[in-house]
């Protein structure tokens, strides 16, 4: 922790005259910078400006160094109350309020319409509501596991709290004993349609105390309520929930608890009328010759990452006679992973999440070896992939285990906002495709690679066999950004080379955005992706005895082409894609789309998922949809024929 937190018992007079004041300044501040941008949230900056005044300027927060490592963490929730923010930063020191007035929501300003870490004193981007209080309890985690001691509050509104991930996070704090963690709600009993209590009635103060909450109920416009509630909350053994009720767009009586101030900013004529009623200069000409001169511009700040130096030791070799899923090759590097990394005071660099499939995506091994990294979140993915991203970004490399369809599928605006924030997540998928079997379409993920190539910094990677899985693994612990490593269900054969020999064992090296050339040929190509692999290499063995040598390029990487090993497969005239994908998102559309931006005058075919499938076995899930190696055989014969 840096500075005191909370050290005083009360404020004095003149420290409650202190906020007085500069409540009154970041009051004016709002209107302007929402005013001056025509866009914005007032109202609930208003609510929320008092005790957004009483954190910064007494937890363990320090303008002069707002990125220290043992820093308190103040999380936004109610992202789009930044222009409250941004007023109470301002007027404590993290940069001159002006630049905040002046360039609040200007393209390419740090000052964006909701929070946003290149601001400094801002530890989490949200703006998507329900999500904060997941990322608190990231941060709490990661202050309690590295032994620094620092705080975490979470400010939230009141009509976030109809969200369900927030609930998931209330039982994960409770059952992890994240005492070092604090919220404060905005209860301004208003959102965009309406009354809060009208719109979903909820009874937030006994959900929190159902949880195991202690609950302080509090006037949010009371300087010495708010300051001693917080206290407290530092000082509890417990969670603790502050439910300030306030008055939305307090301080304008024009303004005041009208739910059209929450997304509103006032007309000229409304801004006059509230600074003269506020007792403040209009110097909004001022300030709107400023942005129009370009004066004040801040751009978004680095926001620091921690990352911890990781050991990957050694890879392991499966033989050519084993038979295992990449699942429990994935399980056994965790461990490795573990035991390399464990320090002489018994700490590691590592943690795990799972949600209640720990049995079937194999973590349970590193859970039994190391409990107190081990992180079983429930049935509560939401807030599961949220918090595995927070605590990435603070010394931790974090591994999130799922099925395809909860950890894609049901979390993709998680790892959304995770990726907007920068995080340092590994995203272990399993169970996808038709592979997935007898479960049914409900659980065969078919979609991921369309749904995950929508954000910027992951990369995905699809291994082929155990050996592949090993390496990729340990490569993906080492490596800085986000991954999603995706894999089936089912035990598939060793990927041997013509020789015989483990094609990804020892000496293998994993290198991304490399493609693997599992089979010479001349006559066309086969490329796949994922657990397809050995059965194009059946048809392979077919075609051959046919007299027909095609080659067969593995793609690993399908966030990163390797373009080269695409445009050498072409010149053989006949290019067919094989995966067990929707055949209008995956490796096929991807390869159609490179063939044609390069105006290639080849044969192409796509293979992949066309419907939901059932339930069965993959083979005879794989047959139904023409997936089968006698069908990628014809396929290919066809293809090749036409010529």
């Amino acid at each position: 922790m840096i500075g005191r937190r909370f050290e005083a018992e009360k404020l004095d007079d003149s420290s409650i005259e202190r906020l007085k004041r500069l409540s009154l300044l970041a009051r004016g501040d709002i209107l302007k910078m929402t005013t001056l941008a025509g866009s914005g949230h007032p109202g609930g900056s208003m609510s929320s400006i008092d005790f957004y005044l009483v954190l910064y300027s007494y937890a363990g927060v320090d303008p002069r160094s707002p990125y220290h490592p043992d820093r308190d963490r103040i999380v936004i929730s109610h992202g789009h109350t930044s222009p409250g923010a941004y007023a109470a930063l301002g007027r404590i020191g993290f940069f001159p309020v002006e630049a905040a007035i002046v360039n609040f929501r200007r393209a390419g300003s740090a000052f964006e319409g909701h929070v946003e870490k290149g601001v400094p004193g801002i530890e989490w981007n949200t703006g998507n509501l329900g999500q904060g209080l997941s990322a608190g309890c990231g941060f709490a985690l990661a202050s309690k596991l590295l032994g620094r001691g620092f705080h975490v509050f979470v400010t939230m509104g009141c009509g976030e709290q109809q969200k369900g991930q927030i609930s998931e996070a209330r039982r994960f704090a409770v059952k992890y004993d994240l005492h070092n963690l604090t919220v404060i709600i905005d209860y301004n009993n208003r959102q965009i349609s309406g009354i809060t209590c009208e719109i979903m009635p909820q009874n937030i103060a006994k959900n929190y105390e159902s949880d195991g909450w202690e609950v302080i109920e509090i006037d949010g416009h009371q300087f010495q309520e708010i300051y001693e509630a917080l206290r407290k909350a530092t000082l509890s053994n417990r969670p603790v929930m502050i439910l300030a009720h306030t008055i939305m767009g307090k301080g304008v009586s024009f303004m005041e608890g009208k739910e059209e101030y929450h997304g509103r900013a006032l007309s000229y004529e409304e801004f006059q009328k509230a600074m003269m009623e506020l007792g403040l200069e209009d110097d909004l000409s001022y300030y709107r010759q400023m942005r129009e001169k370009g004066e004040f511009f801040l751009p978004p700040q680095k926001y620091p990452i921690e990352i911890p130096t990781i050991e990957t030791g050694s890879p392991r070799t499966y033989g050519k006679d084993q038979k295992l899923d990449n699942r429990s090759a994935f399980g056994n590097v965790l461990v490795d992973l573990g035991s390399v990394n464990l320090r002489k005071d018994g700490t590691l660099p590592l943690v795990v999440f799972d949600c209640d499939l720990a049995p079937s995506t194999k973590t349970s091994a590193f859970g039994r070896e190391f409990p107190s990294y081990f992180f079983q979140g429930g049935i509560q993915e939401h807030n599961t992939a949220t918090i595995a991203g927070a605590i990435s970004t603070v010394n931790f490399i974090s591994f999130f285990a799922e099925f395809g369809v909860f950890g894609v599928d049901e979390t993709y605006n998680q790892h959304r906002l995770n990726d907007i924030n920068g995080t340092n997540l590994k995203l272990i998928c399993t169970h996808n495709g038709l592979d997935v079997g007898e479960d049914g379409n409900t659980h065969q993920c078919i979609d991921y690679i369309g749904v995950m190539r929508n954000l910027f910094g992951y990369k995905i990677i699809l291994p082929a066999d155990p050996n592949q899985t090993d390496r990729v693994i340990r490569y993906v612990a080492r490596t800085p950004g986000n991954f999603l490593v995706a894999m089936g269900r089912s035990p598939a054969p060793i990927i041997l080379s013509e020789e015989g020999t483990p094609y990804f064992g020892t000496p293998y090296e994993f290198q991304y955005g490399k493609a693997d050339l599992v089979r010479q040929g001349r006559d066309g190509a086969i490329l796949t992706t994922g657990g397809m692999l050995y059965r194009a290499i059946q048809a392979w063995e077919i075609l051959k005895e046919e007299g027909v040598e095609v080659q067969i390029l593995y793609l690993s990487c399908l966030s990163d082409l390797d373009r080269e090993a695409i445009l050498n497969a072409c010149q053989t005239g006949v290019v067919v894609t094989y995966e067990d994908h929707h055949v209008e998102t995956g490796l096929g559309n991807l390869i159609g789309s490179f063939i044609a931006e390069q105006g290639l005058p080849i044969r192409f075919h796509k293979m992949g998922i066309i419907s939901y499938g059932s339930s069965g076995k993959p083979d005879d899930l794989y047959r139904m949809q023409g997936l089968d190696v006698e069908s990628l055989v014809h396929t290919v014969l066809y293809e090749i024929r036409r010529i």
